[in-house]
């Protein structure tokens, strides 16, 4: 999108502020911004008839560019990305993380980490690879204590924080509305310091009322089209033609989420989240061939030409197959590098190739303290025909290991079929004229008790044969 000339572009980056619901995001965002948007601040009237946040809310923060980030002058601006807390608002959420560059977790000091700061917490390890962990309302701690329950809080979050990317990251204790919500406007924060296809022609965009002559996926714009009449326009997506499709079905591939309870199942529903969409789909997952299992795999690409094998599970250290394979002895469970699954939506949705893909379970009780996200990846292969199972579906090789148990009463030797009766192998009426002359495919346990077994009849009749000529 173009538009005339225009004062030189800040630097932008995006800031999400993400937290358990009433832990103070929307009065930090208040606290560091120097501009704040339509959207900004709970202004919306459903908002502030509620008492809570239930859009995202958008602000900025504008500073000198420092030297190390370019040579000349300029401006660092940060758009802050306020995010709801509720936990029913968790498509919201999601949404908002995935055009944030840096994640700022909000934590209430006065109780520690909640459901929905550790769901907050593993949408970040999904979308971001930065963070800052803010302790907000220090005000609430009794003075003479203050400091030693900051410092206990920040040992807990440090302890939370080691077994994850964001591990070592800065913690800083603030309170960003002295006195709670109905405090004077007067009263200064405190710590904040340390924070810190379109047809239609478009004839100017602003960025917080800084005229901008082009945006990018994240920014906050405000755009001036003519002979256009605003309520026509729904929310959705704005975007350069061709980089978007409308698809049926996807491949993605894909990791489980170390939080979530529970095995991932081939043909169960999910809610999935593309972009700022988020429908039910149905899930298969896949793999490479065991012999593949430890080969080096492409990222962010599939191969069409390997065959794969069909999962009744995702495969991970505490599924169900790793549980028999323990119960069988096998002390080492070997697990693929890389696994797949096949999405199929329930309604299309509208996304670009490549994109973050994030399956949840968010009809579980919002009040038990267990994790809803299941697992995230990434959109390798979309399907926009409608027909996709006839016409696409075909080129996708998967497969099945099968296998029957039962008694095999005779063999015509050692390595040939089956001449005799495969007790419960097979039904009455099976043609097993298709299984002639395979190989019968023995354990070393049987061949050395098949062969044990061969050489006593031998004796047993070598003696009756001696016997009978004593006689």
């Amino acid at each position: 999108m173009a538009a005339g000339p225009a004062a030189p572009r800040a630097l932008n980056v995006n800031v999400g502020v993400l937290g358990h619901i009433d832990s103070g995001k929307t009065a930090l965002a208040r606290a560091l911004s120097t501009t704040g948007s339509t959207a900004a601040f709970d202004r919306a009237p459903q908002s502030r008839a509620r008492g809570i946040t239930l859009d995202l809310g958008f602000s900025c923060l504008r500073t000198a560019l420092p030297p190390r980030l370019g040579p000349g002058p300029g401006e660092l601006q940060f758009t802050l990305v306020d995010c709801p807390g509720h936990a029913s608002l968790i498509r919201t959420i999601i949404g908002g993380a995935q055009i944030i560059d840096l994640m700022m977790l909000v934590i209430d000091v006065t109780k520690g980490m909640q459901t929905q700061s550790a769901e907050c917490l593993v949408i970040g390890q999904i979308a971001c690879q930065k963070m800052v962990v803010v302790l907000n309302k220090i005000d609430l701690l009794p003075e003479g204590k203050r400091q030693s329950a900051i410092e206990k809080m920040t040992k807990k979050m440090q302890k939370t924080l080691e077994n994850t990317k964001f591990c070592g990251c800065p913690i800083v204790a603030v309170a960003a509305k002295p006195g709670g919500p109905e405090a004077p406007e007067s009263e200064n924060p405190i710590g904040v310091s340390e924070l810190i296809e379109v047809t239609k022609k478009v004839k100017s965009m602003q960025m917080f009322h800084t005229p901008v002559t082009y945006a990018m996926q994240g920014d906050r714009v405000g755009i001036c089209v003519t002979q256009f009449d605003p309520k026509l326009l729904e929310r959705g997506l704005i975007c350069t033609p061709e980089s978007l499709h409308t698809i049926h079905a996807a491949i993605i591939s894909l990791k489980k989420i170390q939080y979530f309870r529970g095995p991932l199942q081939t043909k169960a529903k999910f809610h999935i989240t593309v972009g700022h969409e988020t429908v039910m789909g149905r899930v298969m997952f896949f793999s490479p061939a065991p012999a593949d299992f430890t080969e080096e795999i492409e990222e962010n690409a599939f191969d069409f030409e390997k065959d794969y094998l069909y999962q009744e599970e995702y495969l991970s250290k505490d599924s169900n197959s790793s549980e028999e394979n323990k119960e069988n002895d096998q002390a080492e469970v070997q697990l693929p590098r890389q696994q797949w699954a096949l999405l199929e939506f329930e309604k299309p949705v509208t996304c670009p190739k490549l994109c973050l893909v994030i399956g949840s379970k968010l009809d579980t009780d919002i009040h038990a303290n267990t994790c809803r996200l299941a697992f995230h990846g990434v959109l390798l292969q979309g399907m926009e025909d409608k027909n996709y199972m006839e016409t696409f579906l075909p080129k996708l090789k998967v497969y099945k290991l099968k296998h029957k148990e039962g008694q095999v009463e005779r063999v015509s030797c050692l390595f040939k079929a089956i001449r005799g009766k495969g007790k419960y192998l097979f039904c009455v009426s099976t043609d097993i004229g298709g299984l002639q002359n395979f190989s019968l495919l023995c354990s070393r346990v049987f061949i050395h008790v098949l062969l044990m077994f061969v050489c006593l009849v031998y004796y047993i009749l070598a003696a009756c044969k001696q016997t009978e000529t004593a006689a």
